[in-house]
């Protein structure tokens, strides 16, 4: 017969192992002798934290990883990477794929560069929509057609998820999308009842899941968004934990007025903020990059979150309504195409169009001259020739100058006509990259040259940006090292963006990996030919499901919308 010490012991064991197991999760560290769902083995560990590497195996069950290290345990399941870097995914932290994921939930041309995160939302969102917004968006659909399924921007990030798409997701909300929804395209500061009407959409995006507030203020109605506005959006975004993030006024002429106003935002509003794709534009403003660091770096030491991103190119891609005063394009683009038609305020924009401003952002004059300038992208099938010459060769071709040649094909093509513009220097993106607090966006889609991706020409960032900056720049030129650029690629994007469990390799993250061989990695897009996919991306993982073995695509789409700091579940 058990006596009473002995029964006692046995039920307080019994109690402690209860305890135990009621707190166990399915992401506790696996024992050595665990069967993994999907191994990585033999890899150089880059654990995105920016340390050295080291040599390990990774173990993973479900969406999670669960060890690292050596002789963790079996998988039948595994990936060989001797050789080969292992990293975390690549957090791309401007895309404009939008429309692509929809056109093609693979994102071919972003997984095949290890990115396992689109974060969209450069001024404009895909909601909150309202019906008239919902009707100009479709009106505005180039080559890319579909039904707007959605009103609020949490509505569109979960439909890219139930769809089916690779590559997770996420977004800022748009400042411009807002301003949209109350004011339509007027050029004039809201009323009261407007801008908490603003405000309110945002709050709401943010519960759904937004990463903050995103601003492009070089284009209309944008432009039109004072300072105070911007600060009042950017406090309800702060609530939420979320962070401010803007296409500034100006990358030219008014480049440290820009940085200071961003500065500015940041301090009022108490929320962290970065700058969109930093650049100086313009050979003349060259020269200003430097100060530009000066400033950043004093708001920092002050304690202010200021943060960048950047392409890894001398030229941007955007329309041509970038050459053109806001003024012209008040009340949206129908306005904007029956202005351009008027032979007095044609006469008037010319010569505005070629003359210095301070007042307004002028990429045509910032390139210097117009076989600088490179149209990419046209709605009409009558002027898709025109796809990939210069402004100077189609004006030769027209025989009108190069601004009028710039009105007709708005007006012709009844859009703003994608554009590339070469307008920076080769040694200030050196620079850019070599800074600690910057990160790393493509500005662009993520497709695959197939369908109807093939009737434009995308910028070659949209197949190369993040492939370019660890060929090119890191084993080639050496700008930095491969560990620090991994860090910028991925545990330091997630960290601005409060996003958790991703960003790093370690037990009880999510299992978002990027395998790659340092020695080949490259980008292969071009101005010329930009449909060609980046070299030496060997396997990519997301939420832990392989999307590309041995360089191909499996068709999985594991990929989820990425809430942000400020998500409230319904």
């Amino acid at each position: 017969m058990i006596n009473r010490t002995k029964l006692l012991l046995i039920l307080l064991l019994s109690v402690v192992l209860t305890l135990s197991a009621c707190q166990s999760t399915p992401i506790d560290k696996a024992a050595p002798s665990a069967n993994f769902d999907l191994m990585v083995v033999n890899g150089l560990v880059y654990d995105g934290l920016g340390g050295e590497p080291y040599r390990a195996d990774i173990g993973i069950i479900a969406d999670r990883i669960v060890a690292i290290g050596n002789d963790i345990g079996e998988s039948e399941k595994t990936i060989h990477a001797a050789g080969l870097a292992v990293t975390p995914g690549f957090i791309n932290m401007l895309s404009w794929a939008t429309d692509s994921l929809i056109e093609d939930g693979l994102s071919q041309g972003d997984i095949r560069q290890g990115v396992t995160l689109e974060v969209m939302g450069e001024g404009w969102s895909m909601g909150p929509l309202n019906e008239a917004m919902k009707a100009e968006s479709v009106n505005r659909q180039g080559d890319i057609k579909y039904d707007i399924e959605w009103t609020t921007l949490g509505e569109y990030l979960q439909y890219l998820e139930d769809r089916g798409v690779s590559t997770n997701v996420a977004s800022f909300v748009g400042a411009t999308t807002v301003r949209i929804h109350e004011l339509g395209f007027a050029d004039r500061a809201p009323e009261p009842d407007e801008l908490q009407r603003m405000q309110d959409l945002v709050h709401q995006a943010m519960k759904e899941g937004a990463m903050g507030l995103g601003s492009s203020l070089i284009y209309a109605p944008a432009f039109y968004a004072e300072t105070e506005e911007l600060i009042a959006l950017s406090r309800v975004a702060a609530e939420h934990g979320g962070r401010y993030i803007s296409h500034m006024r100006s990358e030219g002429n008014q480049l440290l007025e820009s940085v200071d106003e961003l500065i500015s935002i940041a301090r009022e509003a108490e929320i962290g903020a970065e700058i969109y794709h930093l650049k100086a534009a313009g050979a003349a403003n060259w020269s200003k990059m430097d100060e530009v660091f000066e400033r950043v770096n004093a708001a920092r030491a002050n304690g202010l979150d200021i943060t960048t991103d950047m392409y890894n190119y001398t030229a941007g891609a955007t329309g041509l309504d970038a050459a053109m005063p806001p003024w012209v394009q008040e009340g949206g683009l129908e306005s904007w195409i029956e202005r351009l038609k008027d032979p007095v305020i044609r006469e008037r924009l010319a010569i505005e169009m070629s003359t210095p401003s301070d007042d307004w952002e002028n990429l045509y004059l910032a390139t210097g001259s117009a076989d600088k300038v490179l149209l990419s992208g046209f709605k009409n099938p009558d002027l898709k020739y025109l796809t990939g010459k210069s402004l100077a060769e189609v004006s030769v071709l027209r025989g009108t100058s190069p601004e009028i040649t710039m009105m007709d094909l708005v007006i012709e093509d009844g859009s703003r006509v994608g554009t590339v513009y070469f307008i920076m220097s080769e040694e200030n993106i050196k620079k850019k990259i070599a800074q600690p607090w910057m990160a790393f966006g493509s500005d662009a889609g993520s497709m695959a040259p197939e369908g109807v991706f093939l009737l434009s020409n995308p910028h070659p960032r949209a197949y190369g940006n993040f492939s370019r900056l660890l060929g090119k720049y890191v084993r080639d030129e050496q700008v930095i090292s491969l560990a620090e650029a991994v860090r910028r690629l991925t545990s330091f994007p997630a960290g601005n963006l409060k996003i958790q469990d991703r960003g790093t390799l370690a037990e009880g993250y999510y299992a978002d990996i990027a395998i790659f061989d340092p020695a080949t990695i490259s980008d292969q897009a071009t101005f010329a030919k930009p449909h060609q996919y980046a070299t030496g991306m060997s396997h990519v993982i997301i939420n832990g499901v392989p999307v590309l073995l041995n360089g191909e695509h499996t068709g999985a789409t594991p990929g989820r919308f990425i809430k942000g700091p400020g998500f409230k579940q319904p």
